[in-house]
This record gives C-alpha cells, structure tokens and sequence, in this order.
C-alpha cells in the first residue's frame, strides 16, 4: 500500500508525515533528515532570528534534495521576520499562534505553501479564508505550546475537516507511531505532524538530559501549564499553555500563577537553579503519547518507520 494524499502529492514526498517546527530543537539537520527519509522537514525558526536561519538553512539545504520548509511563532513574528525566511526559498512555511493575516498574503506571492496551524474552529475559519494551503488542527495532546482552551486530537480534527473542505487537513497531538498516522488519515486528515517523537532521535538539537527524560517519560506525568514560562520570563501569550514533563517549580507554584508572575525574586531563583544545574536549561516539552517512544533512531529510518506502520495498521483496519 502507498499512502497516497493531497499532502505527499503536492510536496512529492512518499510519506504523509511533516516535522513539528519545534523551537530550538528542529534545527537543520533533523529537518534534512526528514525530509531524505520522504516526509516534509519543517525547521523550528520561532521568531525568525537572523543568526539561529543563517546557521541552520544552509544545513538542510546541502542536507536533502527534498522539500523542507520553516515554522514561524506568529505572536512574535514581524514582517521581518517572514521576509528573512523567505529570502532561504523554502518549500512551505507554517505559521502557529496568533494572527496570520499580516503575513499569510506576503508568503503564498512567494510561492512557499502557506500552512496554518488552528487551535479552534474560529481559527479554522480564519484559515480559510486567508487561503491556506494546508491547515494543521492541533490536538491538546500535544507537546509545548497550545490552546489553553482547545480539543483533543480525536474530536477537533474531522470537526476542522468538515468546516475547511476543501483545503486539506494535517492533525497533530499525541501522534507517536504509525497508529497514530493511520488514526488521522482516517479521520480525514492528509497527513500527520510530529513533535515530540522526532525529538527523541539523533539529529534533534535537545540536551541529553531532556532526550533521556522523553525516553523514560509517562503520559500521565505530562502537564499543561504555564507556571514554567512565567518562571522563566517567557513572553508567549496567556492563552497558550504548554503540555510538559513534571518539573519541581510546577509542584511549587501550581494554581500560584498570578502570585509567581508578582514575585521577581521567585523567577530570579529560578534562573539561579537553572544556572547551578538544579533544574533542566529548558522545560522538558513532551506529548501524551511519550510512553510511546523507547529509543533514539535517526530520524529517516523514522520515517519510514513511521509510513510502514501506518500502511499495515490500514491495512489490518481493512480486514476487520
């Protein structure tokens, strides 16, 4: 079986499974890797840094003959910003949290496929009527950074198919193996993006503690919060929470977030833990499903992986 979609077909890949463009930890590398396995490599540009896209895009450039493509945090994007990315000729750049429609126009005139990611139906709208190429539903399974008030990844997908039709679907949250893949080609999605399962191989850019704490990580020990980004000064916006691993600070200040976020001695602690090693440099962003992932392969033979497992969970759905 090939599994054939409107995604492998307009990238011309053999797989229809996308890279998370995670922040910091989808540099070049892992995205070439993706990509030369036969998904679509996303880099995790964040806000478009010059220094962090002059270092990484010419490693998946000479890395892959594939396409590959850059994600973008709209909330702290300007255009800028989206005019650096599109400097490097992507294949696609995919824009998640916030407001697209300063940016959305400027990139399809680039001929990059212009993804959005949505988090609710009112986003979904938004979406399509910017005219996105490929619209990605985010499940609250997921890992990092999502709606404080979004779906689960079962119930919000076909919900996004049926509204956006005919634009194409990609479903994301708590998609760890090729299950996972199959379940959202069978709720109508084109394809699956994949976060915290390419974390944990050979090409992410992630600390070896954190790879370890992914590995051996629970799914009923994953939170979503925001008690880590207060301490750490983040700036991303209240309405995004982010699902991780346990951490001490979220045993301490957890339902506190209002008397953490008026406590600069507490943040400045914080930061004097992470400099003395006593917490992890990064919270240990990770999905419900990490229970799934026992080991650190490269990130191409994943892929295949990845679209082998899917086929033969389809196939055995056939049977039934």
């Amino acid at each position: 079986m090939t599994l054939s979609t409107a995604f492998t077909k307009l990238f011309g890949v053999r797989h229809p499974i996308a890279l998370a463009p995670m922040g910091g930890s989808a540099g070049g590398e892992l995205a070439a890797a993706v990509s030369r396995g036969g998904g679509l490599g996303l880099l995790g540009s964040g806000n478009g840094d010059a220094d962090w896209l002059a270092r990484e895009v010419p490693i998946v450039a000479k890395g892959t003959t594939g396409p590959w493509g850059v994600g973008l945090w709209t909330w702290a994007i300007d255009v800028g910003a989206v005019e650096r990315v599109l400097e490097h000729g992507p294949r696609a750049v995919m824009l998640s949290f916030g407001d697209p429609s300063p940016f959305a126009e400027r990139i399809r005139r680039a001929g990059a496929a212009l993804i959005l990611q949505v988090t609710d139906l009112e986003e979904a709208r938004q979406a399509v009527d910017l005219g996105a190429d490929f619209i990605v539903a985010q499940g609250t399974e997921s890992g990092g950074h999502g709606s404080r008030r979004g779906r689960s990844t079962l119930p919000f997908v076909p919900l996004v198919v049926d509204l956006a039709a005919p634009v194409p679907v990609l479903a994301v949250g708590g998609i760890a193996d090729g299950r996972g893949v199959a379940a959202a080609l069978a709720l109508g999605a084109a394809g699956a993006v994949i976060g915290t399962r390419f974390q944990a191989t050979a090409e992410a850019v992630v600390h070896p503690s954190i790879t370890t704490a992914i590995v051996e990580g629970r799914g009923q020990d994953t939170e979503r919060n925001r008690v880590l980004d207060i301490a750490r000064g983040s700036q991303w916006p209240s309405r995004y929470t982010a699902r991780t691993l346990g951490h001490r600070y979220l045993d301490q200040w957890r339902g506190r977030e209002a008397e953490l976020a008026a406590d600069p001695q507490a943040q400045r602690a914080y930061q004097d833990d992470v400099a003395r090693g006593e917490v992890p440099p990064l919270p240990v962003w990770a999905g419900e499903a990490v229970d799934l992932i026992t080991d650190l392969p490269h990130a191409a033979d994943l892929v295949a992986t990845l679209g082998a497992q899917a086929e033969d969970a389809l196939t055995r759905a056939g049977r039934h």
